[in-house]
């Protein structure tokens, strides 16, 4: 039986507009129309990072040719079934917590373009995740040292742009380094964006892109969120050799730079199939940011107002929100903990279905595919009160309430979920009252054939969104 044979109809719309969202996003359907295929004298060499890496260079090679050498790395099982070119080497590394494959990658991938000439094209293919995979530690520091680093900003609930601004002052390749190293080749660069306000600096770091930030502005991040430097990186972060390279550097003279998708473009394509739908779009904005319980009590009042105006309403929103742990046993989730805020605000208001979703198909990188399968009418393990924010889901995976897709599933050991990174649709729709039994759902699931949004699995194997709840009213 399908899927949507057992949603009810809001519900229904809620997934088409998901499925929509992620099909206007496809890494490999974007490029057209921005990447043209062009004589050059030399090599044309396809550099592709993040979690659509592969898909993103299927789309470069179906428009270019065969004729085209490169590599392209992404996260562990975003590889997907796509044929590319021999001359493309494609590599798996550790996301978010990078590991000593992507360092290695990473240092292959300078090494490529350290050789280009003039008479030669890079075309580089950014993606949300590229920053933890491009591994290359800078002037004093060790992947170690990285990796300690990195779990404390994923914990501290810093935002991308600052956890960013962090990690390219610790790297030989981020914040525009690996365009000095392919200079004097020619380097065209077009992301897939996964951050608020689409910056092509703060995507994955922003590798070929220059960026204005200094080592200072990097030492005030880790001050801000109480993060204590190891000796080597405190060090480091003084080192004028890590500051990053001029904006007015010749390797960025003739450059090209272009976002082709972002979750505005996600947005648009969902809002069109609710309006289809009879449902009228109220787009929230493509980059929200902050905790996520704030951001779903937020959400949840709005849905409330636009419930007491009549009619049918379809709030939708994407960006980025973030979950800082205060139980070191928690595990996060953004979308989890969105919702639930959301159903604790909502306090059993009937008429008011959700859907919050990952377009990479997973929750940050947890490996929960969809939303409590317990009826909305039930209180959360742990009351209203905080509780279940201080556990952060905990409690909720050792319930079962929480279930997980196989096929979602990350196959690298990685660190458990602190905050989401990349963009996320949250829908809200008034309809009728609803009750739906998650467990015959989730035996009927299909994996639909969607690729993700920019930083998302190349294979489309997303199983269902990260979370589905419609509410019901309190027994």
């Amino acid at each position: 039986m399908p899927l949507d044979c057992l949603l009810p109809p809001a519900m229904s719309v809620l997934r088409e507009a998901f499925d929509a969202g992620l099909e206007a996003v496809r890494g490999e359907a974007c490029l057209r129309g921005h990447l043209a295929a062009r004589p050059v004298a030399g090599r044309t060499v396809i550099i592709a990072v993040g979690k659509a890496a592969v898909s993103m260079t299927a789309g470069a090679c179906d428009i270019l040719g065969p004729q085209v050498e490169g590599i392209a790395l992404t996260r562990y099982g975003h590889c997907g079934g796509f044929a590319l070119p021999p001359g493309i080497a494609v590599i798996e590394a550790s996301h978010p917590v990078p590991d000593a494959e992507g360092e290695a990658a990473a240092r292959r991938i300078h090494d490529c373009v350290a050789g280009l000439t003039a008479d030669d094209r890079l075309i580089a293919l950014i993606s949300g995740g590229g920053s933890a995979l491009l591994a290359l530690p800078g002037h004093g520091v060790t992947l170690a040292e990285k990796q300690a680093l990195n779990r404390a900003l994923l914990a501290s609930g810093a935002s991308v742009a600052e956890m960013n601004c962090v990690r390219k002052h610790l790297s030989a390749i981020k914040g525009g380094r690996l365009a000095l190293a392919a200079w004097p080749a020619r380097v065209e660069t077009y992301c897939l964006s996964d951050v608020a306000g689409d910056d092509p600096a703060a995507i994955a770091s922003g590798p070929t892109v220059p960026d204005t930030a200094t080592l200072a502005d990097a030492k005030a991040v880790l001050a801000r969120y109480g993060i204590a430097p190891s000796p080597a990186v405190a060090a480091a972060l003084g080192d004028p050799r890590n500051a990053l390279p001029p904006a007015d550097h010749p390797a960025f003279a003739d450059a090209r730079v272009e976002v082709v998708a972002s979750a505005g473009t996600a947005i648009a394509a969902a809002a069109d199939v609710a309006a289809r739908a009879g449902y009228a779009p109220v787009i929230l904005g493509d980059a929200i940011e902050g905790e996520a319980r704030a951001v779903g009590a937020s959400h949840a009042a709005l849905a409330r107002t636009e419930q007491a105006r009549g009619g049918r309403h379809a709030l939708i929103s994407g960006g980025e929100c973030t979950v800082t742990l205060r139980d070191p046993q928690g595990r996060g989730g953004p979308n989890g903990e969105y919702l639930l805020a959301l159903a604790l605000a909502l306090e059993g208001q009937p008429g008011i279905c959700v859907l919050a979703a990952d377009t990479d198909g997973i929750d940050g990188n947890g490996d929960n595919a969809a939303a409590p399968r317990r009826r909305a009418r039930q209180r959360p393990r742990g009351g209203a009160g905080p509780q279940p924010f201080r556990r952060h889901l905990r409690g909720a995976r050792r319930s079962g309430d929480d279930r997980t897709d196989p096929h979602q599933c990350q196959r690298s050991a990685d660190h458990p979920c602190r905050r989401r990174r990349g963009a996320r649709l949250t829908l809200l729709a008034n309809c009728p009252d609803q009750i739906i039994d998650w467990s015959s759902i989730l035996r009927e699931r299909r994996r639909h054939d969607r690729s993700a949004h920019g930083f998302g699995r190349a294979d489309g194997r997303c199983g269902f969104p990260a979370g589905c709840l419609p509410n019901a009213p309190a027994a």
